[in-house]
C-alpha cells in the first residue's frame, strides 16, 4: 500500500509541475487524496509548504540500514525526502534491487526528490543506464556534473525519459562556477536540463545565493541549502544563517519563483562527517524558522 502511495505521489506531483503547482499550491491536494502520510503532511506545515530533505551525502559516514544508518537517522530527524548520493543508493539495472529499497523506503515513509550529483560525457550509452534507472525508480531530477560534449545526448534522453537533469555547480574553479555559466550552457536546450543550485558553492563562487534564485527562475529544479564562512574558494561550512546565507530571502525567492512541485530541496551539511546531527537539527530547525516568516511575508 505504501508503495502505491509513492506512485500515486510521483504521479500527482509531476501533474501538478506540470500544470504550473508549486509546493505552496499541492499540499491540501496531497492531503485530500492520501497521497501523503500524516507525518509527512505535518513536515511540508513545519518547513512552510516546501518538501525539506537532506543531501545523503551529510551521512556519507553512516551506512544505509539499521538503527545507525542513513534511513533511520533521517526518519528520526522527522524528514520525509532524500536527494541520494552514489554510495548510499548505487546506479543498479537490476528491478529487484529497486524494488528492495523502494520496501526500505516506504518503512521510513522517505521518498526519494534525486539523485546525484553524477557524470555525464559523450556516450550516449553510459548516459541512458542512468536514466533509465532513475525511471525505473521514480525520481524526478538528476544531479549532474555534465561534460560540454554530453547535451545532446541530454537533450534526447530527458525527452525519452521525462526525468530533468539539474546542474550542480562545484564552485570556484569548476565548470559551472558562476551563475552565467549555467545559462551560457542551457541555451537553446531542452527546457528539462536546468539547475541545482548549490547555494554554498554558489558563496564560494562570491555570487548572492538569491540572486542565483532569481536568475535560474524555471529552470530550478534543486537547491543545495548550504552555507559558508567566507566568499572565497577555501573556507568552510557553517550552520545556515551564520555566514553569508539570508535564509528567509532564499525561500522568498524559492516562492516567487515558483520552484516546482516535484523539485527537490535538499540541506546539505558536509562538516562533522562522524557526527553531524545536532548540527544538522540546527539547520533544520533555523530552515523552518526561515520558510515560515517567508510564508507570511
Amino acid at each position: 500500500m505504501q508503495i502505491n502511495r509513492r506512485s500515486f505521489l510521483q504521479h500527482t506531483l509531476t501533474a501538478a509541475a506540470v500544470a504550473g503547482a508549486t509546493w505552496f499550491e499541492v499540499p491540501q491536494l496531497l492531503a485530500a487524496k492520501g497521497g501523503l502520510s500524516k507525518a509527512a503532511q505535518n513536515s511540508l506545515k513545519k518547513y512552510g509548504g516546501f518538501p525539506m530533505g537532506l543531501q545523503s551525502y551529510s551521512l556519507r559516514a553512516f551506512g544505509i540500514d539499521g538503527k545507525e544508518g542513513a534511513l533511520q537517522k533521517m526518519e528520526d530527524l522527522g524528514l520525509h525526502w532524500v536527494e541520494f548520493f552514489g554510495r548510499h543508493y548505487p546506479i543498479t539495472p537490476d528491478k529487484k534491487k529497486i524494488a528492495e529499497m523502494n520496501a526500505k523506503l516506504a518503512k521510513h515513509d522517505l521518498h526519494v526528490s534525486a539523485h546525484g550529483v553524477n557524470g555525464f560525457g559523450g556516450n550516449h550509452e553510459a548516459n541512458e543506464k542512468i536514466f533509465r534507472f532513475a525511471k525505473q525508480a521514480g525520481i524526478r531530477n538528476i544531479s549532474a556534473d555534465p561534460k560540454p560534449d554530453s547535451f545532446d545526448s541530454l537533450d534526447k534522453l530527458v525527452a525519452k525519459y521525462d526525468v530533468r537533469i539539474a546542474i550542480h555547480n562545484h564552485g570556484p574553479s569548476a565548470r559551472f562556477d558562476k551563475i552565467d555559466d549555467a545559462l551560457k550552457a542551457v541555451k537553446g536546450h531542452d527546457k528539462r536540463i536546468g539547475f541545482c543550485a548549490d547555494l554554498g558553492h554558489y558563496i564560494r563562487s562570491s555570487e548572492d545565493p538569491v540572486e542565483v534564485i532569481h536568475k535560474l527562475g524555471d529552470r530550478l529544479y534543486g537547491i543545495h541549502l548550504k552555507d559558508f564562512a567566507e566568499q572565497k574558494k577555501s573556507t568552510h561550512g557553517v550552520i545556515l544563517g551564520k555566514g553569508h546565507l539570508d535564509v528567509v530571502a532564499v525561500f522568498k525567492a524559492l516562492k516567487k519563483v515558483k520552484f516546482p512541485a516535484d523539485g527537490a530541496l535538499s540541506l546539505e551539511y558536509e562538516e562533522n562527517a562522524a557526527n553531524p546531527i545536532a548540527d544538522i537539527k540546527q539547520c533544520l530547525a533555523i530552515a523552518a524558522a526561515g520558510a515560515q516568516k517567508a510564508l507570511k511575508g
